[in-house]
């Protein structure tokens, strides 16, 4: 299976990336620094939720129903023109569900990565949310996933298995931004063989750290 940062680098990523960037008039280059640090963050914070059963419950709901992956089926019609507001509005409440409290210190913690404001960081996340959710449904389809465990596996398979201590540290940071140490344990082994599923080619560190210079 495809790692989420796999997925950002293909054809389908640059549509994305090139679409987001134009609906919110950021810098190309910098959306897509925005969006490489930002999905892994996204999607381990989807499965730390589908670690519970409500949590899993509520999150293949969704997958099943409104974010089935039909809004990958025409990118182009979502972009041209601009990302309508129906959009953005499911963004908000995507993040605010998925980031809670944390939204305000990840959107901050990523904007000084990328030399952006806060509120930038936000207005991308808000129109590339849906985008991720639209990802990891289609991703559930095409694996035919019913129950919670093979919800989780496939969301840490997204993410990869292995990297190295500095990109550990970061997301750390990223979503523990407000300092509380409460997700430190969750987020642990993220990078260092969580999960069974190993990436193929440089994986998520090279990325980082070719970006950033970590």
């Amino acid at each position: 299976m495809a790692g989420i940062l796999d997925l950002l680098n293909s054809d389908l990523g640059k549509q994305i990336i090139s679409g987001v960037s134009g609906s919110t008039n950021e810098d190309p280059n910098k959306t897509a620094g925005v969006l490489t640090m930002a999905l892994p963050v996204l999607t381990k914070a989807l499965q730390r939720n589908a670690e519970t059963p409500e949590g899993a419950q509520s999150l293949m709901g969704a997958l099943s129903n409104k974010h089935d992956g039909s809004i990958l089926d025409n990118l182009g019609g979502l972009f041209t023109g601009g990302v309508d507001e129906e959009v953005k509005t499911d963004g908000r409440k995507i993040l605010g569900h998925v980031l809670g409290s944390k939204q305000a210190g990840v959107q901050q913690v990523i904007g000084q990565k990328t030399n952006m404001s806060s509120g930038a960081v936000g207005n991308i996340l808000k129109v590339a949310a849906p985008i991720l959710m639209g990802m990891i449904g289609k991703q559930r389809q095409q694996q035919h996933i019913n129950d919670s465990n093979g919800l989780s596996g496939m969301l840490g398979g997204l993410l990869g298995g292995n990297s190295a201590q500095n990109e550990q540290s970061f997301l750390e940071k990223v979503l523990d931004a407000d300092g509380d140490g409460s997700v430190i344990d969750d987020v642990a082994g993220m990078f260092l063989g969580g999960g069974d599923t190993k990436k193929s080619g440089g994986g998520i560190g090279n990325l980082l750290g070719g970006l950033f210079g970590k």
